[in-house]
C-alpha cells in the first residue's frame, strides 16, 4: 500500500524515481497544477514538452527549468490538436506519460467549435482527439501511462445524454461536473481499449487547490461560497498547495503500485473508484462512441 497521503507532494512521490530517458507530455504543464507536475517529473529526470494555448506565456513561466520543450496547442480548436500530433510524430520519439490536465471551469455560456458546449469541448473532446491521435507514440515504445485530470466525481453522476451540449438552459456548475465525469469515464475505456498495447490510463481527483482555473471567478463569489477570505487566503482545511494536488498526477504516472490499476478514479494516492459497473462501462462506452463521431478520431478503429 502506498505510503504517501493528501499532504505529500510531487517530489515526495518522485523520491527516488529515476526518470531518465522518459518523455512527458503535460497539457497545461505551465500553470497551477501542470506547473507542480512538469517541474517534479524534469526533477526526476524526464523531458517534459508542454503544449500550450499561450507559448510566449508558457516559456515565460517555464524560464529556467530545464528538460521542457513548449509547443503549440489549443485544445478548443481541433485543428490545432491535429497539428500539434503531426509536428511532434515527425520527431519520431515516443511518449511514457501523458498528462491531461489543461482545463477550465466555470466559464460564462462559451461555444467552440460547431457549437459544442466550452467545458465538454475543452476539458474533455480535446483531450480525447489528443490522446488518439498520439497513441501511436504512446503504444510505440511498450506502452505508456495516461493521467486525465478530473475533479470530484459524485457516486451518482450520469452525462446528460439528452443535452449533452447544454442548448436547452445552461448552467455553468452542471457543465463542468459534466466535463470532470467525462475525463474519468474517458480515462477508464481507453485503459480498457489500450492495454493491449500496453498504455494503461487513470483519472485523478487532485482535491481542493487555488491555481488559476478559477479565473473565471470572481473573488467574491470565492467569497461567498466559503473558499477564501476577502484578502485572498484559503479557509476550507481541505485545501492544498499546488505542489500538493499534482502528487496524484505523477503518482499515477510513475507508481508501480498501480500496474493492475488501470482504469481506475484516484485521489490522495489511493484508489477511491473503479467504474467498473454496469452502469459506468455503459456510459464510457457510450461517450467513447460520441466522442470518435463529433471529433472524427479513433485510434481503435480502422
Amino acid at each position: 500500500m502506498t505510503t504517501f497521503t493528501i499532504d505529500s507532494t510531487a517530489n515526495d512521490v518522485l523520491a527516488g524515481v529515476d526518470l531518465t530517458g522518459k518523455l512527458a507530455v503535460v497539457t497545461g504543464g505551465y500553470s497551477g497544477l501542470g506547473l507542480a507536475a512538469t517541474k517534479a517529473l524534469v526533477a526526476a529526470g524526464a523531458t517534459v514538452v508542454v503544449p500550450a494555448k499561450r507559448p510566449a506565456s508558457a516559456t515565460e513561466a517555464l524560464a529556467g527549468v530545464s528538460g521542457v520543450e513548449v509547443d503549440e496547442l489549443d485544445l478548443a480548436d481541433l485543428d490545432s490538436v491535429e497539428a500539434f500530433a503531426e509536428r511532434f510524430a515527425k520527431s519520431g520519439r515516443s511518449i511514457d506519460l501523458l498528462l491531461a490536465n489543461a482545463g477550465v471551469m466555470a466559464l460564462a455560456e462559451t461555444r467552440v467549435g460547431p457549437g459544442w458546449e466550452g467545458h465538454f469541448a475543452i476539458n474533455h473532446l480535446g483531450h480525447y482527439a489528443l490522446v488518439n491521435r498520439l497513441f501511436p507514440a504512446l503504444s510505440a515504445d511498450g506502452g505508456a501511462r495516461v493521467v486525465v485530470t478530473s475533479s470530484g466525481v459524485s457516486p451518482d453522476a450520469t452525462l446528460n445524454w439528452d443535452d449533452v451540449q447544454f442548448e436547452n438552459g445552461y448552467d455553468r456548475w452542471a457543465a463542468y461536473a459534466q466535463s470532470k465525469f467525462a475525463n474519468a469515464l474517458f480515462a477508464a475505456q481507453l485503459d480498457v481499449l489500450g492495454q493491449a498495447s500496453g498504455v494503461r490510463a487513470f483519472s485523478v481527483n487532485p482535491g481542493y487547490i487555488l491555481t488559476p482555473l478559477q479565473r473565471h471567478l470572481t473573488t467574491q463569489e470565492m467569497v461567498d461560497a466559503g473558499w477564501i477570505d476577502a484578502d485572498g487566503k484559503p479557509l476550507l482545511p481541505e485545501f492544498r498547495s499546488t505542489e500538493q494536488g499534482a502528487a496524484t498526477q505523477v503518482w499515477a504516472a510513475t507508481s508501480p503500485e498501480l500496474t493492475g490499476d488501470g482504469g481506475a478514479y484516484l485521489k490522495a494516492c489511493e484508489v477511491v473508484r473503479r467504474f467498473d459497473t454496469p452502469e459506468d462501462r455503459d456510459q464510457a462506452v457510450r461517450l467513447w462512441a460520441l466522442s470518435a463521431e463529433l471529433t472524427g478520431v479513433d485510434a481503435f478503429t480502422s
